[in-house]
């Protein structure tokens, strides 16, 4: 029988973080992240992952409380829901969802929705999967990512005003983050590796409060770079990733 388990207060100390379940190189990343979700439960954000030694899991919060420059009322916001490996194609992906949808209408919120993309975007939700499963698009920016809904009453959330602008003053590589993502630690120590050995001028950004993560200026999950002024992608970056992107 498939068993899933939840993410509690009693038990995050000793739960593995399956995002993270292998890799000696991001166990700081996971300690930081079991942190961070402490001080996110009691908000009512949850972290449900199949009860097995692999990567299946959905990540959600509301919204009100979600670090992401999305604004509503009512809503359940996904930050993150993966299957991989040999657990890909069990109907994982499904049950994780369908559980966030149940958990939404047993709340009375007004929907579920997420951050996608017009084209398979890494560290985002797959748009085919969620439409698959009844949401609609509610909000575009340029660039191709959209803001995928799925209202029980017509209401529909929206991307921050800030969020549009996707353009910030400093002209040097820019990396806005949080302490959400155990991958996030270890991809900044490559890029500061990086930027050091090629002298390239890097600021970075901790977004450590709702209030900053909510007036982002641009598509944020954890994560976000940008370069130029302009913004780049929401990929976790290490230092092959980094060496292409700045070539391109």
């Amino acid at each position: 029988m498939v068993e899933y388990i939840n993410i509690t207060e009693k038990n995050v100390a000793a739960e593995h973080l399956c995002c993270a379940i292998s890799g000696k190189k991001h166990q700081a990343g996971v300690d930081i992240k079991k942190s961070w979700l402490k001080e996110r439960l009691p908000e009512g954000h949850v972290f449900r992952k199949l009860d097995a030694n692999g990567k299946v899991f959905i990540e959600y919060a509301p919204l009100e409380t979600a670090w992401v420059p999305v604004v509503g009322e009512n809503y359940l916001y996904i930050y993150c829901l993966w299957v991989s490996g040999s657990f890909k194609g069990q109907g994982h992906g499904k049950n994780l969802l369908n559980y966030c949808i149940e958990d939404a209408k047993r709340q009375n919120k007004s929907g579920v929705c997420v951050i996608s993309s017009q084209k398979k975007t890494p560290f985002l939700t797959d748009k085919k999967f969620v439409e698959k499963n009844g949401f609609e698009v509610v909000d575009q920016i340029a660039g191709g990512f959209e803001l995928m809904a799925l209202s029980f009453d017509g209401t529909v959330p929206a991307f921050s005003e800030s969020a549009r602008k996707q353009t910030i003053a400093d002209q040097g590589l820019t990396i806005f983050y949080s302490q959400q993502c155990p991958f996030i630690p270890n991809g900044l120590k490559e890029v500061q590796e990086y930027c050091g050995e090629e002298n390239i001028p890097l600021t970075l950004v901790s977004v450590d409060s709702l209030e900053k993560a909510k007036n982002l200026p641009g598509i944020f999950n954890n994560w976000a770079v940008y370069y130029q002024g302009k913004f780049l992608t929401v990929h976790i970056l290490n230092k092959n990733v980094l060496k292409k992107l700045l070539a391109t």
